[in-house]
């Protein structure tokens, strides 16, 4: 099967580390031409160096920012066909007691998740509706699915809302020609968030984890770029308001 996204305009979000940057890179290998967009502007510099990357930095979490930075986008590369929002991910918070999460902890997870998903989404829409086709693929969680193994109440929340929006989205935006569809990742160890939730389970917890898992290892960053690379391709174009688990098989 050939994937050719030769000269396509993607946008990825959260595109500093992990799973967004395997997406950044997985487009390019295809000959897309990729906005990186990440709040962590030190973050995208490796980046930068590839063909067809060009770099933007801002917070996605407010609407008027985020429609402000996705604006200056579109003023610099043009029409954009595709947008991952890889965005999101604990915010470096690990499991508490219900009594013990604060609002702001809990806010700031939704924004990262759920918000910057919407305001991005709504910036770009109506350039995809104007030219008659589009890909969106959100990253989701298995946490968005089932109950998080993070113990964190907020991601398993967002992750549940960014569902609901993907499927929501695809029923508005598909008489426009435009897929909205998730990919749902399974346990990867993908930047120092991931790596400190995996640390903080134990020696104990980990075995449990990777006894759940039908393939018995965790993901990595690339296994959910290729998925994604595949739903932004014109192979996917007749799969909407779906939920992709890439998890390694999950018991």
């Amino acid at each position: 099967m050939r994937i050719n996204l030769q000269n396509k305009l993607v946008v990825v979000t959260g595109a500093a580390q992990g799973i967004g940057a395997a997406i950044v890179r997985g487009l390019v290998d295809e000959g897309a031409k990729v906005a990186a967009i990440d709040i962590d502007a030190d973050g995208l510099v490796p980046l930068a160096s590839l063909a067809g990357v060009s770099c933007f930095s801002g917070d996605l979490s407010s609407a008027d920012d985020a429609h402000r930075l996705c604006q200056e986008v579109i003023d610099s590369l043009g029409t954009v066909y595709g947008l991952v929002t890889a965005a999101g991910g604990v915010r470096g918070q690990v499991g508490r007691a219900l009594e013990d999460v604060g609002e702001s902890d809990w806010q700031q997870i939704f924004a990262a998740n759920v918000d910057a998903a919407m305001w991005c989404t709504q910036a770009f829409a109506p350039l995809m509706k104007a030219t008659g086709a589009g890909r969106i693929v959100t990253i989701s969680s298995g946490a968005g699915l089932r109950p998080s193994l993070t113990g964190i109440q907020a991601y398993a929340a967002a992750k549940h809302a960014l569902v609901g929006l993907t499927r929501q989205l695809a029923l508005e935006l598909g008489p426009a020609g435009i897929t909205v569809n998730s990919v749902a990742p399974g346990f990867v160890l993908s930047n120092p968030s991931t790596q400190k939730q995996w640390d903080a389970f134990g020696a104990a917890r980990q075995e449990q984890v990777l006894n759940s898992i039908h393939l018995r290892r965790l993901g990595s960053a690339e296994d959910i770029a290729d998925a994604v690379i595949f739903l932004c391709s014109e192979r996917a174009r007749w799969i909407t308001g779906q939920v992709l688990s890439v998890d390694g098989g999950h018991a």
